[in-house]
């Protein structure tokens, strides 16, 4: 997993329906414990151990060179980053169930 995976929802997360694509913003390690948090179309976002990650997305993944270089320092310019349209480009061309 890297910044800019795309990866698709099994069921409903944080106000989107299964089949959303979301784009990882941010890997990490937090005592040991590998995740990665991804940002979705509607502005919510979270993080996903990897354990939890085989429980809310499929198989499908895709990738945003876009996005790649993206560095997370906090949530507050997380969202405002989003509000400027910094990931828009992961989702632009998608179709439900690509």
């Amino acid at each position: 997993m890297r910044v800019g995976t795309l990866r698709r929802l099994t069921r409903e997360c944080l106000g989107n329906p299964a089949g959303t694509v979301g784009v990882c913003y941010e890997v990490y390690n937090l005592g040991g414990v590998m995740g990665a948090s991804f940002i979705f179309p509607n502005g919510e976002y979270d993080g996903f151990s990897d354990e939890d990650a085989g429980i809310f997305f499929d198989d499908w993944e895709g990738f945003c060179p876009d996005t790649q270089s993206y560095q997370f320092t906090n949530v507050m310019k997380l969202s405002w980053d989003f509000g400027a349209g910094v990931f828009n480009k992961a989702w632009t061309g998608l179709k439900k169930g690509e």
